[in-house]
């Protein structure tokens, strides 16, 4: 597991890599000079190279600290295989549960708390008969630091979410406009088609599974995506003058929201 990631964290530094062994050949070519002109030439060069690496989204930090890093990037990278399937097969049986098997949530929540009851009540009882002590039955509150740490972020994720939605009603950003429609539109198609438990059980799996895959052939991806955003970029370029162009500016385009 350790050479796994190993193996990860040198894709991630393969620029770094390269720029080492710029430093080591300018160094090797005139050992001698360690003058400021020779570490300028060294920082452009690295500056090139860097440069000259396409990352999908511009990306600049690995995978794992792009989702968060700590154990949830651990998980969905599959760094732990056994806790990885285990957390994906857990969702797997909720979603055959509730969705195949047509079992509702309130039915099952009543069944496990009428079962559970029911053995504390029957072990309490014959504890006398079996010489043992009734299990202690823990108490359960709810921390009032966690409620309120968790309604707070809530409410600052709620108000940049409403900020965003602000600033593309404002008329401002064309494309970033056209990007939520079409997104929206998807999402609208997808919710049509299955209900929003196998909608989050979808973007579950590929949440466990696209990253990894992505980590595995990023070099692939990358080279492939640089292509794609060229060829994006031009058709764009031509609707943006067939079309966009002669569509009239909003009065909200230069307009400053406080």
């Amino acid at each position: 597991m350790a050479d796994h990631a190993g193996e990860h964290e040198t894709k991630e530094t393969v620029a770094e890599s390269i720029v080492d062994k710029i430093t080591d050949k300018f160094h090797g070519s005139d050992s001698s000079s360690s003058d400021s002109d020779g570490d300028n030439d060294i920082k452009l060069a690295a500056e090139a190279v860097k440069a000259k690496i396409y990352r999908l989204f511009g990306r600049e930090k690995p995978v794992h600290k792009v989702l968060g890093g700590g154990k949830p990037a651990d998980i969905f990278l599959w760094r732990d295989k056994k806790i990885s399937a285990g957390v994906l097969g857990v969702a797997t049986a909720i979603w055959v549960l509730f969705e195949l098997l047509e079992y509702h949530l309130l039915t099952l929540v009543c069944h496990i708390l009428i079962l559970g009851l029911a053995i504390l009540f029957l072990w309490s009882n014959a504890s006398t008969f079996i010489n043992k002590s009734p299990p202690k039955i823990p108490e359960v509150t709810l921390p009032e630091d966690i409620v309120l740490g968790v309604a707070s972020a809530l409410r600052i994720e709620f108000n940049r979410a409403f900020a965003i939605l602000r600033d593309i009603a404002s008329g401002r950003d064309l494309k970033k406009f056209l990007a939520v429609i079409a997104g929206l539109w998807v999402f609208s198609i997808l919710g049509s088609c299955c209900n929003f438990l196998t909608v989050f059980y979808i973007f579950f799996v590929l949440l466990h599974t696209v990253p990894v895959l992505y980590e595995k052939y990023e070099d692939k991806v990358d080279a492939f995506a640089e292509k794609a955003e060229a060829e994006l970029k031009k058709q764009y370029a031509v609707f943006n003058a067939k079309v966009l162009s002669k569509i009239p500016k909003g009065p909200l385009k230069d307009k400053k929201f406080a």
